[in-house]
């Protein structure tokens, strides 16, 4: 692992909207046979870099997901560019919501080494345990992760994640996160950042979410930029039955 990658942080497995926050997944999963799509873009000031990615979605079953990343970065201290470590893994909601409970998943997930050695780790494996609840307008998301990398060189990283979602319209949701992680380069959690934006439901099954975070410790990243574009199956419409008397 080269020096300049001290502090890079992995962007490991990713939620597809409107399954999560930003990194923050929520344990509702597609339906059975559907699959969703994202794109997104990241802009990182201080350390400098982009970051591109591709994420994808599939529902095995009603409550059992397959989840992908392939993240890559861009322009990495200026003179790095390549291919992270590529995420998979499996979600399973083990319990649904209940009118005070609530719903509860874990994550398996293995990233394959396919990338340069300044943002990879030889490949890692983890597990997590996602909390998701809803209160009115409000859902709430709780994570947390644990993640072994590829080379005993590297520290494991263990990551808690709380995110919430505002339905403020119908099509409209504002966003806010915030994500505590001490990675695979230190002992102590470093990295502290809190994210907020929105999310826009264009059209049925097309979803711009928009966001801006920031380090709170370190102030590392100093400003992250954060834009995606996803396809999700619309939901299905609750058909109204409407029962007539004869008078």
């Amino acid at each position: 692992m080269a020096g300049t990658s001290y502090g890079f942080d992995i962007s490991g497995l990713q939620p597809v909207a409107p399954y999560g926050v930003f990194s923050t997944f929520s344990a509702e999963s597609l339906p059975k046979s559907k699959a969703a799509f994202e794109v997104g873009f990241e802009r990182s000031n201080d350390p400098d870099f982009y970051r591109f990615s591709a994420r994808g979605a599939y529902g095995i079953s009603d409550s059992i997901e397959f989840d992908i990343t392939v993240p890559y970065v861009f322009n990495f201290a200026d003179s790095v560019d390549g291919m992270e470590d590529i995420a998979f893994g499996f979600k399973h909601r083990f319990y649904n919501e209940g009118k005070y409970g609530p719903s509860l998943a874990y994550l398996l997930n293995v990233s394959i080494n396919n990338g340069r050695d300044e943002f990879g780790t030889s490949g890692r494996f983890g597990a997590g345990l996602i909390i998701s609840k809803r209160v009115g307008p409000f859902k709430g998301h709780m994570n947390f992760f644990y993640e072994k990398p590829g080379t005993g060189t590297l520290k494991d990283e263990i990551t808690f994640l709380g995110g919430i979602e505002f339905s403020a319209a119908h099509n409209f949701k504002m966003l806010g996160e915030i994500l505590a992680r001490k990675s695979h380069f230190s002992n102590n959690y470093d990295q502290v950042e809190a994210r907020f934006g929105y999310r826009f439901r264009t059209t049925d099954s097309i979803y711009t979410t928009l966001g801006v975070g920031t380090d709170l410790k370190r102030r590392s990243p100093e400003l992250r930029i954060l834009i995606a574009i996803s396809y999700a199956p619309p939901e299905k419409k609750k058909e109204i039955k409407k029962i007539f008397e004869e008078e």
